[in-house]
C-alpha cells in the first residue's frame, strides 16, 4: 500500500522563503508516505511578461547538486517522507536549461531526477531530457515520473510501464483551457498501460487545477472539482496493477500478454529507436501534400 498526498497548490515565487513549504510537508507527513507537488512549484514566475519570465527562469536555474537540493533533502528527512517537491529549473553540465523533477527519500537522499522529455514548445525555454526515469519504494513498488506535456505523448507512459512502473506521477502546471483534455489523457494513459496515474496540477488563480488520481482500469479514485487549493489523500494498493495485468481491464483486456513467441516481430518506425527531429516528420495527408506542392 502507498499512502499519497497530492497537493494542488499555487506555485511559490522564485527565490521565496522555504519555511512555509517545509511546514506544509511536515504537517502532511503523518498522513502520507509520498507527498507530491505540481510542476515548478518552487519556481513561480507568472507575474512577469513572457520574455522576462523566461529570463528569470534562466537566471534561477541551479545545478542538480547544490544548496536547493540540500534544502529539499533536509525537508524530506525532517518529515520522514518520500517527497516530490514539483520540478526545478536545472542548469545542465553544458549550460542547458532543464525542467527536472526530483525525488527525495525519507532519509533526505536524492534518489531520482527526471528531465522533461517533451517541453511545451514553443512556449517553454527548456532543453529536452534524454531518458525515462523510475524509482523504487522498498516493499511498496515502482514509481515512474512524467511532467505535464509528457502526458500528451502516449509512448512516455508506455515506456514507464514497460520499465515496471505501477504508478505514474505526472506533475503539471497547466494554466490553459486544455486541462480538460489532460484529465481525459490521465484516464486514457492508465487504461492503455494498466497503471495508477497521479496527475497533480497547480491551483488557481494561476493554474486550472482538476488534479486527479486514477486506478489501473481508468477509474477516477479521487479528483479536485475545480482550481481551489486542495490535498488529495489516497491509499493506492499497488497489487491491483498485477491483478489487472493477470485478469484484464474490466476482466477482459490483457495488453501485456498480447505477444507470443511465435509472432513475427513488428517494426515500430516512428522514432526508429530514438527521438531524432530530422526523422520525426508525420506523413502528410492529401490536403497537406497538396499545400506542400
Amino acid at each position: 500500500m502507498l499512502r499519497i498526498a497530492a497537493q494542488q497548490a499555487a506555485p511559490l515565487p522564485i527565490g521565496g522563503e522555504f519555511s512555509r513549504f517545509g511546514d506544509e510537508v511536515r504537517a502532511l507527513a503523518s498522513h502520507a508516505d509520498l507527498i507530491v507537488y505540481p510542476e515548478l512549484h518552487l519556481f513561480g514566475s507568472e507575474t512577469w511578461p513572457d520574455a522576462e519570465r523566461n529570463a528569470r527562469l534562466q537566471a534561477s536555474a541551479v545545478p542538480i547538486d547544490g544548496n536547493l537540493t540540500d534544502t529539499l533533502g533536509d525537508i524530506a528527512r525532517q518529515a520522514g517522507v518520500w517527497l516530490i517537491p514539483g520540478s526545478i529549473c536545472e542548469r545542465g553540465e553544458h549550460g542547458e536549461l532543464f525542467n527536472t523533477a526530483v525525488v527525495f527519500s525519507p532519509t533526505g537522499e536524492l534518489v531520482a531526477r527526471y528531465r522533461k522529455v517533451f517541453p511545451w514548445r514553443p512556449f517553454e525555454p527548456y532543453d529536452p531530457g534524454d531518458r525515462f526515469v523510475t524509482f523504487d519504494i522498498d516493499g511498496v513498488g515502482r514509481i515512474g515520473l512524467s511532467i505535464c506535456y509528457d502526458a500528451w505523448f502516449p509512448e512516455v507512459t508506455r515506456h514507464l510501464s514497460w520499465m515496471g512502473a505501477e504508478v505514474v506521477v505526472n506533475i503539471v502546471k497547466t494554466t490553459t483551457p486544455d486541462r480538460a483534455q489532460e484529465v481525459v489523457l490521465a484516464r486514457a494513459n492508465s487504461i492503455a498501460n494498466q497503471t495508477f496515474t497521479v496527475s497533480v496540477n497547480c491551483a488557481g488563480p494561476i493554474g486550472r487545477g482538476l488534479s486527479l488520481v486514477v486506478d489501473p482500469e481508468g477509474n477516477v479514485l479521487d479528483a479536485a472539482d475545480d482550481a481551489e487549493p486542495v490535498i488529495l489523500l489516497d491509499t493506492l494498493d499497488l497489487e491491483r496493477v498485477e491483478y489487472v495485468h493477470r485478469h484484464g481491464t474490466a476482466g477482459s483486456n490483457r495488453m501485456w500478454s498480447q505477444f507470443l513467441p511465435t509472432d513475427t516481430p513488428l517494426e515500430l518506425p516512428l522514432y526508429a529507436g530514438r527521438i531524432d527531429p530530422e526523422r520525426w516528420q508525420p506523413h502528410p495527408t492529401p490536403t497537406t501534400a497538396n499545400l506542400l506542392g
